[in-house]
């Protein structure tokens, strides 16, 4: 792996062990020589996140919509700062650049973020594995209501096993350059829907 896109908060949550975790995550990738991709802004935990690779010497590569880039929440001091017209356009090219993803804790907007490239990766649109760094239990309920959309029917098992779940960096990094990726040509059969 060469990148992975961290999706994270822009505020950096109500327990120290968040930006903790944002340190810790970044002091990893940047000693294994894996560049960070991120939202480019210099706010919450993807700001925490994206010193933290900074100060070991590693790559962030910022992907910023001009809209939040004119309201000087762009992080000046990245390796590479792309400033991009749209949201939509931002996640495209965050996800292009990168061989991996995972989320940190962080609102609707990280939700959204991952659950997108979790359904790319479902479509075969591309092959890169996700995963939830579960910082102090934070995504363990979801994790739970992800199981129970397996359960009920809505997610197949093989799918679910996409889905990364640690609560340490170092192991979470290990898992996603040792997942393997189902192949299943075509996920909807006709007596299924």
């Amino acid at each position: 792996m060469k990148r992975i896109a961290v999706f994270c908060g822009s505020s950096i949550g109500n327990q120290p062990a968040y930006a903790e975790a944002a340190v810790a995550l970044g002091g990893v990738l940047a000693k294994r020589g894996i560049g960070l991709v991120c939202g480019g802004g210099n706010v919450g935990l993807m700001g925490v996140i994206a010193e933290a690779v900074l100060t070991a010497g590693g790559e962030v590569i910022g992907v910023i919509p001009q809209a939040l880039a004119d309201r000087e929440l762009a992080h000046g001091g990245v390796t590479d700062l792309r400033i991009v017209d749209s949201m939509h356009t931002r996640k495209a090219m965050m996800a292009e650049l990168s061989d991996a993803f995972i989320a940190m804790p962080g609102g609707v907007g990280t939700f959204e973020e991952f659950f997108e490239v979790v359904t790319w990766t479902q479509l075969g649109l591309h092959r890169k594995p996700c995963a939830l760094l579960n910082v102090a239990g934070f995504y363990a309920p979801l994790a739970a209501f992800i199981d129970q959309a397996v359960s009920e029917g809505f997610i197949k098992p093989i799918h679910r096993q996409m889905i990364v779940v640690d609560d340490n960096p170092e192991r979470l990094v290990d898992s996603l350059a040792a997942v393997q990726l189902p192949d299943v040509p075509k996920w909807i059969r006709r007596e299924e829907t």
